[in-house]
């Protein structure tokens, strides 16, 4: 019997469509091999992209001796992090990071033509240190203003500007979260955010909620999982072992990863800020764990 286009399609109809792999490129966020990297930088950087990473995140302080490596192994430094007091002008609140204060030869201007020389494409301010959290929404208000001035600057350098969140920025102010004053005060031409789905879930939110809500203003994502065991909390002090390797913890990260790709997601970074072992080891397992799943 003659198998007719109609009949064809009728009986392929049923079948279960393939699923969808993630595809994308993945990258490290260097701040997991921090405490390896001073040992055997060449050795980290090159095993990095043994594993598969195509694309990495810097830390500014290691910048001079890892961009070599990064050419050297084929990674591409899309971003990096870039210290807060560069924005905020806040150095007494950094002097465990910065004891001469601010370095007399570094603004953010000149940040700006240090990341673009780089090949960077994002600006990203990464973190707040609990001395210079506000306790006004004024002081986040003044603070959205800081990071719309820094966002100008790197925007007309031809970079992006992003914002890496922790987990107090959900809390409330007068009933109003930081991290919506944030977002609302800021021009979203001037600064995109860094999700970080760890310290959401932390905080006792939806990573997928989140993306839908800010759809375009999440550029940048942070892969990591969490612990059953782990507290919800407004800060950062959660043990040790609440960080686990993605898809080995209690974050959907099929429901994640497919929501992020369709809300405009660029880059996505395995990140472990602390590992049980090896951190190679760990990153390697969430590698190997994201590029396996069926979405």
């Amino acid at each position: 019997m003659t198998t007719t286009r109609r009949m064809f399609l009728a009986s392929t109809a049923a079948l279960p469509l393939a699923a969808a792999k993630f595809t994308k490129p993945i990258g490290v966020q260097l701040y997991t091999v921090r405490n390896i990297y001073p040992k055997d930088a060449r050795k980290t950087i090159e095993t990095i992209a043994k594993i598969g990473f195509k694309e990495v995140e810097t830390l500014r302080p290691m910048l001079e001796t890892v961009l070599p490596l990064l050419k050297e192994f084929g990674l591409n430094p899309v971003s990096g992090h870039y210290e807060t007091p560069f924005v905020t002008g806040n150095w007494e609140a950094w002097k465990g990071a910065f004891p001469q204060g601010k370095p007399a030869d570094l603004d953010w201007s000149k940040l700006c033509d240090v990341a673009a020389k780089a090949g960077q494409k994002y600006m990203v301010i990464p973190y707040v240190q609990p001395g210079e959290r506000g306790k006004t929404l004024d002081s986040y208000k003044v603070f959205a203003d800081q990071l719309n001035k820094a966002g100008a600057a790197t925007k007309a350098a031809g970079l992006k500007m992003a914002y890496h969140h922790h987990a107090f920025e959900f809390a409330k102010i007068d009933g109003t979260r930081i991290i919506d004053l944030l977002m609302e005060r800021t021009d979203p031409q001037l600064m995109q955010l860094e999700m970080d789905v760890f310290w959401v879930s932390i905080a006792g939110e939806d990573a997928v909620a989140m993306l839908k809500k800010w759809k375009g203003r999440v550029a940048l994502m942070h892969l990591k999982d969490k612990d059953a065991a782990a507290p919800k909390m407004f800060g950062e002090g959660v043990p040790a072992t609440a960080f686990k390797e993605v898809g080995y913890g209690t974050l959907d990260f099929k429901a994640i990863l497919k929501t992020a790709q369709s809300t405009g997601v660029k880059h996505f970074f395995v990140e472990q800020d602390q590992t049980p072992g090896d951190p190679l080891d760990s990153i390697r397992k969430s590698y190997e764990k994201v590029r396996s799943m069926s979405l």
